[in-house]
């Protein structure tokens, strides 16, 4: 049987950590982590830019039991993004060109709580009538045009990289995953007659997760996460056609889940990130039923 190596915190030899900097390997804890569309850096390498005929391959880092390792890769972002074009790339086919998506497979995947006094027809059914949950999900990897699209895989690049790497594929998976079911209950509380499509409930839901990370790391609310989330929630509130309800909804269920993945208690009273336990596990369950029943009761009466 192999043994796995303990890692201790290069400026804190006492704490146990599994996080490594992407710029040169060494073992760091959460406190001295900053985390970057590029990587989790070492506050030696924080400020540093890498330059661009340079690759620096970080050395292999064998982690601590029961902590999760940041791997310095994002799959799971990568492969979000991947099928987010593959569909949409799809209903391009099937619609009107680049900018106008649509045919059976938008109609039978977009999320609409009631085709009824709706200024829209979905002609394969919705949520008061039909009961076909799996909009909820489907709709979050549907997108209205090249410039949605284009900015939510954008969005979901810089910000998901760095916290997927920290919160390592099985807790990220589930984050997007649930804070989209939040993002699609928001949006049928705040017009459950209205299509609503995109990834941008999941996406502010990992902007959720960040910002919760960003507070545990500095120990305050005003970091990089929560001006990204002030920016895009007054965008949403200002340009029309975007679902703000939506966007407050995966928002909302991003740091519920975060919290959930915490493990508080100790001396220092802050949650510390390591492999998915059973709060986490309840936590995923509660904001995920919690949100399919939001939107069951959004839509009930209105068949």
């Amino acid at each position: 049987m192999s043994t796995v190596e303990t890692r201790y915190c290069y400026r804190h030899p006492d704490r146990e950590t599994g996080l490594a900097c992407s710029e040169c390997g060494r073992p760091i804890c959460a406190d001295c982590a900053t985390f970057a569309p590029v990587g989790i850096r070492c506050p030696d390498h924080a400020g540093v830019r890498r330059s661009p005929t340079t690759r620096i391959k970080p050395p292999p880092v064998r982690r601590a039991q029961g902590i999760a390792l940041a791997t310095g890769d994002a799959p799971i972002t990568k492969a979000l993004i991947g099928i987010n074009l593959v569909i949409y790339l799809i209903t391009v086919v099937q619609g009107g060109g680049i900018n106008s998506p649509g045919g059976a497979l938008l109609s039978r995947f977009i999320l609409v709580g009631s085709n009824i006094h709706g200024r829209f027809f979905v002609p394969y059914g919705d949520l008061a009538h039909d009961h076909q949950w799996y909009r909820l999900v489907t709709a979050m990897f549907l997108h209205a045009s090249i410039l949605h699209i284009g900015f939510n895989m954008y969005a979901l690049w810089v910000i998901g990289t760095p916290v997927e790497q920290y919160l390592g594929t099985a807790r990220y998976l589930g984050l997007y995953f649930v804070s989209g079911l939040a993002g699609a209950a928001g949006a049928l509380l705040q017009s459950p007659y209205t299509p609503v499509l995109g990834a941008s409930g999941a996406i502010f839901g990992i902007l959720g997760a960040m910002m919760v990370l960003e507070w545990q790391v500095t120990g305050r609310l005003a970091g990089q996460a929560a001006g990204l989330v002030a920016i895009n929630l007054g965008l949403s509130f200002v340009i029309p056609n975007i679902s703000w309800g939506g966007h407050v909804g995966g928002l909302i269920g991003g740091i519920l889940v975060m919290f959930s993945y915490g493990h508080w208690g100790g001396s220092r009273s802050r949650a510390q990130y390591g492999q998915l336990g059973l709060g986490g596990v309840l936590g995923l369950i509660l904001v995920g039923v919690g949100s399919v029943a939001i939107a069951y009761f959004s839509v009930r009466g209105l068949a």
